[in-house]
């Protein structure tokens, strides 16, 4: 009866539902209950909803509180003491003997918001008693007085509540692992389970407006969210009426579901044309304006994109106007910011602000939209063609709950982001995930101001930063020693960070970069080192809810090709020969998979080093250059004859390309004039030319590119 009395208040105040209870029924023999602590009504919670006899294991030091004491005498009760393994040996003899145990495998309730350090001891529990653990995840209460997250949400009265309940897992480790090592794997594999759970349970079927306005509702209409070089920060509200002021432009010119190209700086305009593009049902193409015109012809026949948003001022200042020339004469539509801002009248930014309150309420998109593309990016081919990768709402929002479930973001942070926005890393991890997540973010457009962006940092008190190996390497040594005085997390992707640039920061700043993998068309990051998960040398571990496999590679002993599946990984692509044509995702394993080509190797606590790339790119400062297209330079300079590009580390441009040749005659003037001919950029071009008498062979006669960069290596320094 007093179960039924709590359990009816709990429901009028917080309206609980519950989800996936038949989990509970269905559930046979030994079985360990775990659950995420975000307050201290989470004991009350999970005692009323879940029926049943249950035994909690909670915190000593909780346990002794005077208004704690006088509920436990309505629930068998064990406190856990650290220091003290006697409670550990009952809850495993109760487990043994049929009772179902609840454990908050955290040890205390969150301070971040997120999942906080997995204590082994819940896994050994389980590992003992030969149980099963069943992953209850709660939602909602932090925002009740009763957490500890003040001056991190916005906490109510009485928020709504939701329980959910998963399958059961078991989390043994194999029998041969014995000792300290089976403990801690145990703790591990607990660890995976709560953050897999996390991943299952968080919504991902919505866009991403419907996020921003969710956002906005938690974090407050009036919360600055966005800031770039004009110093005027913007509100989660500026930013949505901004959107749909320039959603009503954008209805007007273009057509429906069209792909339609932004070709803009980083900044907060670039953001509100990226959700205003979304709102009218159309698809953003964010477009690279270092690509020239080549590039950006290339695209926008890929992309199928016969429209342009772009501004006057941005065209000035990076000096695009003949650019901008070629691609109306193309018949491509170019379309002026500052056109819209002299049509739009007093009366309708009132009524954009009006239709902004009530987002919320009138704004419905179609039940599939969360599958429909919500972003267009590019990247380069073999031959300098691009491909378009489509990125749905749910890849984009499942990446951001993915990074969430490992890092401990939080609306305190403050992020400053000189990624450009047409680069997936840029835009996904440095735009969309701090705008749904309720972090401020600074937009500087130029990463290259190495002077500059530290001195930033300094002055916004900024807590977080995304970078290259190149990007940062710059700032490391440009900065004063105390400008990153208040960041706490720096996490570098696109290129393999260098050791000395780890260990410049370390010394210098006492920052641990924080190094992660990702690619386009996984939006973007697949595995990234965490503070609890941390190994020097790799890309971290996988994220949750990524499976992969390695494909055998000829040639190569140890590691293999990566193919990945997971709801980060795009709908697919267009190609240059395909334009306008969705190819979805597909590799050996079968669709959905995506054939990464790079070679890794993975430890057996799940870290991921990466070995090499097969798919013929290197990153120089950050840019894709394809060595397949390298290699066709030379042969058009020397044909009949073989000819190999591979990459090398370099401490200042990331990497180096450097081409052997079989043709006695080749050098780097001559290639070099072949490729001004052709218009190919000097980027391409690769460092230094060696001659070679004859290629290394694999036995199927392809080249073995293994073998000859292990050659290159043991001689060659790059200058």
């Amino acid at each position: 009866m007093l179960k039924a009395i709590v359990r009816a208040l709990l429901r009028l105040l917080y309206r609980v539902e519950v989800h996936g209870l038949e989990q509970y029924h269905s559930a046979t023999g030994r079985l360990l209950i775990v659950a995420n602590h975000l307050s201290f009504l989470d004991p009350v919670l999970l005692w009323a909803f879940l029926p049943g006899r249950l035994i909690f294991a909670i915190n000593t030091y909780v346990a002794r509180r005077f208004w704690v004491r006088p509920f436990l005498k309505f629930a068998q009760v064990y406190p856990l003491d650290p220091q003290r393994t006697g409670a550990l040996k009952e809850i495993v003899r109760q487990l043994r003997a049929g009772q179902r145990v609840v454990v908050f495998p955290e040890g205390r309730i969150t301070v971040t918001g997120t999942l906080m350090k997995i204590y082994d001891g819940a896994g050994m529990i389980a590992d003992l008693a030969g149980a099963r653990v069943l992953p209850v995840r709660i939602d909602g209460a932090q925002f009740t007085p009763f957490s500890r997250l003040r001056g991190r949400v916005r906490r109510r009265l009485f928020p709504k509540i939701t329980l959910h309940v998963l399958p059961p897992r078991d989390i043994r480790p194999p029998p041969e692992v014995k000792g300290a090592e089976r403990r801690e794997r145990a703790g591990a594999n607990l660890a995976d389970v709560m953050a897999d759970m996390l991943l299952a349970t968080s919504s991902t079927n919505r866009t991403l407006f419907a996020a921003v306005l969710d956002a906005c509702r938690l974090y407050g209409a009036r919360r600055k969210i966005i800031e770039d070089l004009e110093r005027r920060p913007v509100s989660y509200l500026g930013l949505i009426a901004r959107a749909l002021i320039l959603a009503d432009q954008i209805a007007g010119c273009t057509q429906p579901e069209a792909a339609v190209g932004i070709l803009m700086p980083s900044s907060a305009n670039t953001v509100a044309l990226l959700l205003a593009v979304q709102i009218t049902g159309r698809v953003p193409a964010m477009l690279n304006y270092t690509s020239g015109w080549t590039g950006l012809s290339g695209a926008c026949a890929t992309g199928q994109i016969a429209a342009v948003l772009t501004a006057r001022r941005f065209v000035t200042m990076a000096k695009l106007e003949a650019v901008i020339a070629a691609l109306k004469e193309c018949g491509i539509q170019v379309h002026y910011l500052e056109d819209w801002a002299e049509q739009i009248g007093r009366l309708a930014k009132l009524w954009s602000l009006l239709r902004a309150l009530s987002a919320p309420w009138w704004y419905r998109p179609a039940p599939d939209a969360s599958d429909k593309p919500a972003v267009m990016l590019f990247t380069s081919g073999s031959e300098g063609a691009p491909k378009a990768v489509l990125l749905s709402h749910r890849n984009i929002l499942s990446n951001c709950v993915q990074l969430g479930a490992v890092i401990d973001f939080s609306a305190r942070d403050v992020i400053l982001n000189v990624l450009p926005l047409f680069h997936v890393f840029g835009l996904n991890a440095g735009v969309i995930l701090p705008l749904i997540c309720g972090m401020y973010t600074f937009l500087y457009p130029n990463p290259l101001h190495y002077k500059v962006v530290p001195e930033l940092a300094y002055e916004l008190n900024a807590t977080a930063l995304f970078g290259t190996n190149t990007f940062l390497a710059g700032y490391g040594r440009s900065a004063h020693p105390y400008d990153f005085y208040n960041v706490r997390y720096v996490f570098a992707g696109a290129e393999k960070l260098q050791e000395d640039v780890r260990q410049l920061w370390m010394d210098r700043f006492g920052i641990r970069i924080l190094e992660g993998y990702g690619a386009t068309e996984t939006s973007p990051v697949l595995a990234v080192n965490t503070p609890m998960r941390y190994r020097a040398g790799t890309v971290g571990r996988f994220l949750p809810g990524v499976e992969w496999r390695l494909e055998p590679v000829e040639g190569l002993a140890e590691g293999g090709r990566l193919h990945v599946k997971g709801p980060n990984v795009m709908l697919g692509y267009y190609l240059p020969e395909q334009p306008g044509k969705l190819v979805p995702p597909s590799s050996l394993f079968g669709e959905g998979w995506y054939d990464t080509g790079d070679v890794v190797k993975i430890d057996a606590e799940g870290f991921v080093t990466i070995v090499g790339r097969l798919k013929r790119f290197a990153k120089v400062a950050g840019e894709m250059v394809p060595l397949d297209g390298i290699e066709s330079l030379a042969a058009r300079a020397w044909p009949g004859y073989r000819h190999a590009a591979v990459s090398l580390p370099d401490a200042r441009k990331g990497e180096v390309v450097v081409l052997v040749s079989e043709c006695p005659e080749a050098d780097l003037a001559a290639l070099r004039e072949v490729a001004r001919n052709e218009g190919i950029p000097e980027l391409w071009l690769p460092q230094r030319v060696i001659l070679a008498e004859e290629l290394p062979l694999l036995g199927s006669g392809k080249i073995d590119y293994f073998s000859l960069l292990a050659q290159i290596q043991s001689w060659f320094v790059a200058p």
